[in-house]
């Protein structure tokens, strides 16, 4: 049953002790969060040029849903709506350069109900939401490499300082050349820190501990010796037919995963993800520890007026980051709970970044508290499927220059996906079934499905403001 906030505290806590009387504990909780990383950027989902290995495993021991998105195509937005639990359409506009704390109440904050409870909460990495202080009101109790900065000056120490030509404006990340020397690699030290708070870490409470990693957001470095071996892999890769880039939006779309650096980026990652969980394995928490993995939207495939160098390929699906076509908000997300969750696709239910942490504290405690995301709880127990589940999407901070999109909204309710250009009041509507590329429009075939749909959204929006 649940509880209201007046109420949860003191329940959440005698449930808390009824269960460490059965000589248990409460599950720890690790968030694997990357960035830009791509649906298709894993080797279990198809990539031919990137090996995840670790990454794979992850999956495979895990819940995998095959239908989990983000709840907006850009970083700022997705992560509000994930760690608020709430679409990031607020009052009729979208976060765009983090939020004010003072805006969440209290009992409607995810963290500090984990820190009531009696978890010990760490952040490590990309923030994004404001500066260190806004994550520690948010209610982390330590935090590592965390603030205003939405990618790295650079990926090679000294990891504030500018290594290509031109000026740099870009928000340095603090504490990580503090602990770093020359021949560093920011991914590294993201991975180590991480292990050594988990050495440190007292073992009598469990933690809640999230990485969010920088990789593989731009810039695109890698070390040397990785780009050349991903190099000589793509120059003897035979692509077929397939294009380069095709046209789309305002730009164009990378239609190839050929880029050495990029390849290397993801990689690497893959490596500093399978030593985490070593760790955890070697200290013996893996059985008790939920994990979690996902990304904050679709890689970067697609420019606008601006060509710039694109770091990857979300072929098959249709375009990238900053769209709402599936390559810009399809994402990889592995639920692991050893014991508890029988690892299996989940190919059915419709699932988002927002579920997350609705999810997390009912399984740790049975709370509720109200978000728009929902307990995934009942899918990873295999109860029940969301197969006809509807969402909604508002993207009003499109780049035309940078990534080729423009302002839109769009609703998936089962296996319909309608998308509306709502400047240009263009339509498109898909069978996601069917045609999960997006290829074949149905708005002029299945008139009475676009009218409710969009109907059905503009309903949505008009109660976002």
């Amino acid at each position: 049953m649940r509880q209201c906030y007046a109420t949860y505290c003191l329940n959440a806590l005698f449930c808390f002790f009824s269960i460490l009387s059965f000589g248990q504990s409460p599950p720890n909780i690790l968030i694997i969060h990357t960035d830009d990383l791509g649906y298709h950027d894993l080797s279990i989902h198809g990539s031919k040029i990137y090996q995840t290995p670790h990454i794979d495993m992850l999956a495979r021991q895990s819940v995998s849903f095959t239908k989990a998105y983000s709840n907006y195509p850009r970083c700022v937005p997705s992560r509000f709506s994930m760690m608020t639990g709430n679409y990031p359409i607020q009052n009729g506009s979208v976060p765009d350069d983090g939020f004010k704390i003072s805006n969440i109440a209290a009992n409607k904050s995810f963290i500090k109900t984990f820190n009531k409870i009696g978890y010990q909460t760490a952040y490590f990495g990309k923030w994004h939401l404001g500066d260190e202080q806004s994550l520690h009101d948010f209610g982390f109790q330590f935090s590592f490499g965390a603030g205003k900065a939405g990618s790295p000056i650079s990926y090679l120490h000294p990891f504030n300082v500018f290594k290509g030509k031109g000026g740099n404006k870009k928000k340095p990340i603090p504490d990580v050349d503090a602990v770093s020397t020359k021949g560093d690699y920011l991914t590294d030290v993201m991975t180590n820190q991480a292990i050594k708070y988990l050495k440190q870490h007292d073992p009598s409470t469990p933690f809640m501990l999230m990485l969010s990693y920088y990789a593989v957001h731009q810039p695109i470095e890698a070390k040397p010796n990785d780009i050349e071996h991903n190099r000589r892999e793509i120059d003897t890769t035979d692509f077929g037919n397939q294009p380069s880039y095709i046209e789309e939006g305002t730009g164009r779309t990378k239609m190839r995963q050929d880029n050495p650096a990029y390849a290397a980026m993801v990689e690497n990652l893959d490596y500093n993800i399978g030593k985490l969980l070593a760790h955890l394995a070697s200290i013996g928490v893996m059985e008790n520890t939920i994990l979690v993995f996902s990304s904050d939207h679709g890689g970067l495939s697609n420019d606008g007026y601006n060509k710039r160098r694109l770091a990857t390929s979300n072929f098959p699906l249709r375009a990238g980051k900053g769209w709402l076509y599936d390559g810009g908000i399809k994402v990889p997300l592995f639920i692991k709970w050893q014991g508890e969750f029988k690892p299996r696709i989940e190919d059915t239910s419709i699932v988002t970044l927002m579920d997350i942490f609705p999810t997390l504290l009912d399984a740790t405690a049975n709370i509720d508290l109200g978000m728009d995301g929902k307990s995934m709880m009942p899918i990873l127990y295999s109860k029940k499927k969301w197969k006809n589940r509807t969402v909604y999407w508002h993207s009003e901070k499109a780049r035309p220059k940078n990534t080729g999109d423009t302002k839109s909204s769009a609703i998936r309710k089962g296996k319909y996906k309608l998308i509306h250009w709502f400047e240009s009041n263009r339509i498109e509507l898909y069978n996601m079934e069917k045609d999960p590329y997006e290829k074949h429009d149905l708005s002029n075939e299945k008139t009475k499905i676009r009218t409710a749909l969009l109907a059905d959204l503009n309903d949505w929006k008009s109660k976002m403001r």
